[in-house]
């Protein structure tokens, strides 16, 4: 049993030791414990930025609206007299002048009635005729005189009123242009207004935007507008507008306006969607910071600039926007450091590193 006791105290002294060595090496290494998190932590809180000088510059306020492209000069060409369509013309996508004709309604019929009022006028005028000769003889009384001159004007208002008739049933293009659309075939009966065909004119388009009541004041007639088509991505046309409207729209608050472009290459076609730029004024000596260093903090605008090697917070009042610029008004002055990068990671009052 004696050598068990003794073994057992030779190991029980042996934690007892460490023990010691242990409370003599804790001030030590309590320190470096304390030291390292420290240098962490200073490591830590430096966070790499990049940064521009504000500097002032030139704004352009440039407002771009979208629209539709459709023809400046088109029109729907109706029937004005009822009566079954006995020929079309030309067909869709052929050429036609002005005065050319599309259709022709009843025509055999009523060249036939214009043919007869024609005869009749002329019987009644040649009767009318003979009567004031016989008249100036004494042959004829006045009375038969007044009832020839009275039948000579019923067959004239008859003879205009058949060429009235002849000229409806002839549809005719008021504009030169381009056919789009055919609406009747031969054999159909037409009734009055009906639609005939569409005629557009594609030398020059017109596309119309709906313009803000605060933007309004700027846009004049005659102004210049750059243009932009989707389906043409990479290419720029100049426009002009044509007209400004008085008054806006009940619902909208909104103001129509025409910017009108010459196609007479034809590459621009209606219902293509566009995009007008309109620039509205030049602001000189603007202060301006890149789109992508205003950061939303909880629905809050802000940027933030370096001082000092601190990262300081603002919330300036912004202006227009150009591009992938916006103006500041007010809380950022030239010669700032603006952080550009880096933004989006810094706090109020964090310490940074300009790289």
């Amino acid at each position: 049993m004696r050598p068990y006791t003794r073994q057992f105290k030779r190991h029980g002294a042996l934690p007892a030791a460490l023990i010691i060595v242990l409370a003599l090496l804790a001030p030590l290494m309590g320190c470096d414990q304390e030291e390292a998190p420290a240098a962490v932590m200073v490591e830590e809180s430096l966070v790499n930025v990049m940064i521009e000088v504000v500097e002032p510059g030139e704004v352009r306020d440039i407002l771009v609206l979208p629209g539709e492209t459709e023809p400046a000069d088109s029109v729907t060409v109706s029937a004005e007299y009822a009566g079954k369509v006995e020929w079309v013309g030309p067909e869709e996508g052929d050429l036609v002048e002005v005065n050319e004709e599309i259709a022709m309604i009843d025509i055999t019929i009523l060249e036939a009635q214009l043919n007869q009022a024609q005869a009749n006028y002329s019987l009644a005028s040649d009767l009318a005729q003979r009567r004031r000769e016989l008249r100036s003889q004494g042959v004829v009384s006045q009375e038969d005189l007044d009832q020839a001159e009275r039948d000579r004007i019923v067959a004239l208002n008859q003879l205009e009123e058949a060429k009235l008739l002849y000229n409806q049933s002839k549809v005719t293009s008021p504009i030169a242009g381009v056919v789009n659309k055919v609406y009747v075939e031969p054999g159909e009966f037409a009734s009055r207004g009906d639609a005939v065909a569409d005629i557009v004119n594609p030398d020059r388009i017109r596309i119309t935007v709906s313009v803000p009541e605060m933007d309004i004041r700027w846009l004049e007639t005659g102004d210049p507008s750059l243009i932009t088509i989707d389906a043409y991505p990479d290419e720029q046309w100049v426009g002009s507008i044509e007209f400004v409207s008085f008054q806006a729209d009940s619902a909208t608050k909104t103001f129509d306006v025409w910017v009108e472009v010459d196609n007479t290459d034809g590459r621009i076609r209606p219902g293509m969607m566009a995009r007008t730029y309109f620039e509205q004024r030049v602001i000189e000596d603007a202060v301006s910071v890149p789109l992508f260093s205003v950061v939303d903090r909880g629905g809050e605008r802000i940027i933030f600039v370096e001082q000092d090697g601190v990262a300081r917070a603002r919330q300036p009042e912004f202006g227009v926007i150009e591009g992938d610029r916006v103006q500041v008004l007010s809380g950022l002055e030239p010669g700032e450091n603006l952080i550009i990068k880096g933004q989006t990671t810094v706090e109020e009052g964090v310490r940074v590193v300009v790289r």
